[in-house]
């Protein structure tokens, strides 16, 4: 098959803005995306088109795809909407991916939009709660919080971890986020803010959890056929994986493991030809601090158990050996679900081409993106390469 380029990569802000639309924010950020194609490209280039959404509050949940990118002028495209929970839009990414790699096109869309700032806070988890199973935890009253939050219980009881590792999570994300201006909750804070907040689900607090948040996030994909029309500073898709699990936390072997980010990592490692000891970066899905404590032992950043120590060290700070959520991840960035793996491809993209201002690292050569549908339901992993100029 093909090789896979990234060429292009846009998004909106994320935060609450009720003046705009799930279809003005796709607009927006497929107008960026566009606009950052080094030799630029024409609408009329895309042959193919993949928009991730929930569908938070029930929004044009049919046809929404078509709905989206005819309002970005994308006329007469292909176009379908996925759904994969939060990973709605990290699978997008990687159905762009398999329709170049395989000659269905030779330049594809992928993105993802989610408007959830518009509806009361009951509502709001009504609708994150359908990403869970529906029988034995949604109608049963228990919230996404409270799924992480078992989860979270379960790890600090088995390795002896402190709440306050979660906190350092939210501290070193939000200190990331701060030089993001296009992060929902783009401030630092102390660990003392992060230990003392109000508790959501115990042991989670309101500072260990992400935002709900508007947004929309765009990637273009080109196939190694065309990919120099377009730039001369290619990121290669060097590897895809991707996995499910059982939808219910209380199905599965463990609570303080994401079998689906495993499976779908060491599947991105083996199709990339490296280790994760060749990552420069990493984006990975931090819904919930202890989310992203559970990816550095998921992704093989260290061994189980090990992650409050990579954490104490500094090692996933910006200055580390592997940082992790440079963006300010979900926590400090924002979570639209629909537009959260996808927006994580952006960064990335900013990262491998020099563009990321006060974020960027040192010519970074590798990059991982990590997304999580649910409490792990499903999960996809890329792993992009900036290759020597052309």
């Amino acid at each position: 098959m093909r090789d896979a380029y990234l060429i292009g990569a846009g998004q909106t802000p994320f935060g609450s803005m009720p003046e705009e639309s799930y279809r003005s924010l796709f607009d927006h950020a497929v107008s960026e995306a566009i606009d950052s194609v080094d030799h630029g490209i024409d609408t009329d280039a895309i042959d193919e088109a993949v928009v991730g959404s929930l569908g938070v509050g029930g929004r044009q949940l049919g046809l929404s795809g078509p709905a989206a990118t005819e309002h970005a002028g994308l006329h007469g495209v292909p176009s379908v909407r996925v759904e994969n929970a939060c990973a709605a839009s990290g699978y997008a990414v990687r159905q762009a991916v398999q329709a170049v790699k395989s000659g269905m096109a030779d330049v594809a869309l992928a993105g993802g939009v989610e408007v959830m700032t518009d509806m009361s806070s009951d509502v709001t988890k009504y609708w994150l709660g359908v990403s869970g199973e529906t029988e034995w935890e949604r109608l049963t009253g228990t919230t996404f919080s409270g799924v992480y939050a078992q989860m979270a219980s379960a790890y600090l009881r088995e390795y002896g971890a402190s709440e306050e590792h979660l906190s350092m999570v939210a501290v070193k994300n939000h200190r990331n986020g701060a030089k993001n201006p296009k992060a929902h909750l783009g401030f630092e804070c102390s660990l003392e803010d992060a230990v003392d907040a109000p508790v959501v689900a115990d042991p989670l607090n309101l500072y260990h959890c992400c935002p709900t948040s508007d947004g929309a996030a765009v990637a273009l994909v080109a196939s190694e056929d065309v990919v120099e029309q377009y730039t001369d500073d290619p990121v290669r898709v060097a590897g895809v994986g991707a996995a499910s699990d059982r939808v219910g936390l209380f199905q599965r072997d463990s609570y303080t493991a994401i079998s689906a980010s495993k499976k779908a990592a060491d599947t991105a490692y083996d199709r990339a030809g490296v280790g994760p000891d060749d990552l420069d970066f990493a984006e990975v899905h931090d819904c919930f601090t202890i989310a992203e404590l559970l990816a550095y032992e998921d992704l093989g950043f260290c061994d189980r158990g090990e992650a409050p120590q990579l954490l104490e060290a500094g090692t996933t700070d910006a200055d580390g050996a592997m940082p992790v959520n440079l963006s300010g991840g979900l926590k400090s960035k924002g979570h639209p679900i629909g537009a959260t793996g996808a927006g994580q491809v952006v960064e990335a993209f900013k990262q491998l081409t020099g563009s990321a201002a006060d974020r960027q690292l040192p010519a970074p050569k590798y990059g991982l993106t990590h997304n999580v549908g649910g409490s792990g339901g499903s999960a996809v992993v890329h792993i992009l390469e900036r290759e020597a100029a052309r």
